[in-house]
């Protein structure tokens, strides 16, 4: 792991939780197809896109245009799996689940009408790793041989073992058997690049809708920074046959009232809705829940004296009700967690983590959270427990969250912990140089595997803000890591789960969700429970 993904995972989570992104529908448009003629939908984002260059883009913003103007050698399709897109077919994996040789279509064509060709991949790649690039994502490119050693600045870029054998043909050979990278394929710091555009436009290459290639389904016609931005169909798409919408207008906004108001207005076509409305719509056909690979946890600083005890941080675990946090809090379709890694995590081996798992975490118990705090002060030579800091975002949701966990430690263990609410980039800050006591971190997967959010418990991990360190479980991780056999690779992770539990750094208590409303006119929006939010190939508005 790299510091640049601590960095980004704070980002990604914080943009998720704010209320990423809601689509919406109305205004003029060319004629179209089928059904409305227009073929017209109107989103929003709460955000300006912070980067459309696919090396360096690191919020979820920034992914859902990327995914809708450009295309990775596969997309992801209604149930999260893998298929096939500038790629001809599945990879042919060899080597012990180590190399990958890929074949590309036929008439794949950037927007300009040249080729895309493996060589394109090659390059956007290794120039991903380029230190002087500063991509926050380039951790997961270097898991490819060589390419931690490029990162890092210890290698080269021809010692990437990535190589595009001819303009049909790419192939590449992973450190470690990784049984989840053909969808992560579909991520965008995976998109090709064409060089001689890149270059072209240098520092300034993807600033505006003019400097920007396009081999995905739309394209980006206008870019009016901070306020819109346009998406209209590409007909240079090998599968435009297939895209039914005309044209996607996106507005940045970030009032999540002033949406519910235009959709229940009919202005807007789709709305991501936040804890006060979903009593007003949850019995209405428009409303739908997207469950996210997403948890929110409360970090104990081991540093901290008494939180160096087990049983002190197990009691402040126990004593949450994470029920009735997830209702009072988030009332979102947000689930009380069960273990560390959320529901709907597969787990490498064609199978549901948690199903296999189990439910791990120790149930609600006050009375019991009492006896462990007693017993765990008098291990650690303490008369009572101090005063701490209990510090998180100044979100609404983060508040609230902040305020119920203070009231819950105090009524069930009779402590006081003042709390701390602060801007998003400082609580990040403070995560990062272990300046807290109790720390409220939110988690978004970077891909669908337990390995996104058990690795950043790793002593030697720079996520780990716990300062949590256990030598089996590291063994365990790093066994994982290495394992090609799936079923190996799943009990060591479920294994390294169950240290997580028994030790407790860290005190889950929230499984994410995120609750959405769709006019019925609106089809085929995908919703993704991690990296790109949504999907619009195949959407269409009736």
């Amino acid at each position: 792991m790299t510091n640049a993904k601590r960095f980004i995972a704070g980002i990604s989570t914080t943009v998720l939780l704010a209320g990423l992104l809601t689509g919406c529908g109305g205004n003029t448009a060319q004629s179209g197809s089928a059904g409305n003629s227009k073929q017209l939908l109107k989103m929003t984002l709460l955000a300006e896109p912070q980067a459309l260059d696919t090396s360096v883009a690191n919020a979820a913003v920034s992914f859902d245009i990327l995914n809708a103007i450009n295309e990775g050698l596969y997309r992801l399709g209604a149930n999260g799996e893998p298929i096939p897109a500038l790629a001809a077919s599945m990879p042919v994996i060899t080597n012990e689940g180590k190399t990958y040789t890929i074949k590309l279509r036929d008439n794949i064509k950037w927007s300009d009408d040249s080729p895309v060709t493996a060589k394109d991949f090659e390059y956007a790649w290794k120039r991903t790793l380029d230190p002087k690039t500063k991509a926050d994502y380039a951790f997961m490119v270097a898991w490819i041989k060589g390419g931690d050693a490029f990162m890092n600045g210890k290698g080269s870029a021809d010692q990437v073992q990535v190589k595009a054998i001819d303009d049909k043909t790419l192939t590449f050979t992973l450190e470690n058997p990784i049984p989840f990278m053909t969808a992560q394929l579909s991520f965008p710091v995976f998109f090709a690049e064409k060089q001689e555009f890149v270059e072209k436009y240098g520092d300034k290459y993807a600033a505006d809708a003019d400097k920007l290639l396009f081999d995905g389904p739309f394209q980006l016609s206008k870019w009016d920074h901070e306020q819109s931005l346009t998406l209209v169909k590409n007909d240079k798409y090998w599968d435009k046959d297939n895209v039914k919408l005309n044209e996607v207008d996106v507005q940045i906004a970030s009032d999540n009232n002033t949406l519910a108001n235009l959709y229940q207005s009919n202005a807007i076509d789709v709305a991501r809705i936040t804890r006060d409305q979903v009593d007003q719509w949850k019995a209405k056909p428009d409303y739908q829940i997207s469950p996210q690979l997403y948890i929110t946890y409360v970090e104990m600083n081991e540093a901290v004296p008494a939180l160096k005890n087990d049983k002190i941080r197990q009691a402040l675990a126990l004593s949450i009700d994470r029920s009735n946090l997830v209702d009072i809090v988030f009332h979102d379709g947000s689930q009380a967690p069960t273990g560390f890694v959320p529901n709907g995590t597969m787990d490498g081996n064609n199978k549901e983590f948690r199903k296999d798992a189990g439910d791990v975490l120790p149930k609600y118990d006050p009375a019991q959270a009492k006896t462990l705090l007693a017993q765990g002060l008098k291990e650690a030579g303490l008369t009572s427990f101090p005063t701490l800091k209990f510090t998180g975002d100044d979100t609404e949701d983060g508040k609230k969250a902040l305020e119920f966990i203070q009231g819950q430690w105090k009524q069930n263990l009779g402590i006081d912990v003042t709390v701390e609410s602060i801007p998003h980039k400082l609580r990040i800050e403070h995560g990062q140089t272990h300046q807290f006591d109790l720390l409220l971190f939110n988690w978004g997967a970077d891909y669908n595997d337990p390995m996104t959010f058990l690795d950043c418990h790793e002593s030697t991990s720079s996520f780990n803000e716990s300062q949590f360190k256990d030598p089996e479980y590291d063994q365990l991780i790093e066994k994982a890591k290495a394992e090609p056999d799936g079923a190996k690779r799943a009990q060591y992770l479920v294994d390294a789960e169950k240290i997580l539990v028994a030790k407790m750094p860290v005190a889950p208590v929230n499984f994410r969700a995120y609750s959405y409303l769709v006019k019925p006119n609106a089809k085929n929006i995908l919703f993704f429970p991690y990296g790109s939010e949504w999907d619009l190939k195949n959407a269409s508005v009736e």
